[in-house]
């Protein structure tokens, strides 16, 4: 009697060349909240009122900051190798004197990344956070909402970040930038009423 032999399916990964393609082509919009994690695309929590509001005060206060130190990018993509770019909330870059119009940020780019986190905690530190390590990030700043503190990632290796820190008060500043200290109550949003709060969660990104 014949062994049937059973065909695996596999999956199709996409590069990022491909995922501008399908952008280019209108297959994904601009305005779409999704990232390319490993090959794969990834549909992005909507932002809530609390997370616009940490990530509209972490832009204020570094680009008040930093001055011409470096350039600020508010939720835009970073190229961290062929088959992932994720789109952070907030990126500290080396300036650079076309503003990166001839090609996105890389790792070398970066000098610090911060992910706002309300409902993606976990992915953040998992998926993304691994994948910050690996490319070589030098540090990230997770945003941890539910908690009101900051974690702070440095010394990045192949398995992940060598030295964390979790910040529950006081003052922060990046390793690129050691006197540009931040303080933790102006970085964090004020504690809204919970129904507003859950109805600007609730409310998707609207489309450009």
């Amino acid at each position: 009697m014949k062994t049937q032999v059973q065909a695996v399916p596999s999956r199709r990964r996409f590069d990022v060349d491909e995922y501008h393609v399908m952008v280019r082509a209108g297959i994904l919009i601009e305005g779409d909240r999704v990232e390319l994690i490993e090959g794969e695309i990834v549909e992005m929590h909507a932002i809530g009122s609390r997370h616009l509001a940490c990530v509209i005060r972490l832009n204020r206060l570094l680009v008040q900051g930093l001055a011409e130190l470096a350039a600020v990018s508010i939720q835009s993509s970073v190229r961290l190798d062929r088959y992932s770019e994720p789109e952070p909330d907030v990126v500290v870059l080396r300036p650079r004197s076309d503003d990166y119009a001839a090609a996105l940020p890389g790792p070398p780019d970066a000098l610090l990344v911060i992910e706002v986190a309300d409902t993606s905690l976990a992915y953040d530190r998992t998926v993304k956070l691994r994948l910050y390590a690996e490319a070589g990030v030098p540090e990230v700043w997770i945003v941890d909402l539910a908690a009101a503190a900051v974690e702070v990632h440095r010394q990045p290796s192949g398995e992940g970040y060598r030295h964390i820190e979790r910040i529950t008060e006081g003052r922060l500043a990046p390793a690129a930038f050691p006197d540009l200290e931040l303080e933790l109550i102006e970085i964090l949003p004020p504690a809204l009423e919970s129904a507003a709060d859950d109805q600007g969660r609730a409310r998707p990104c609207p489309r450009r």
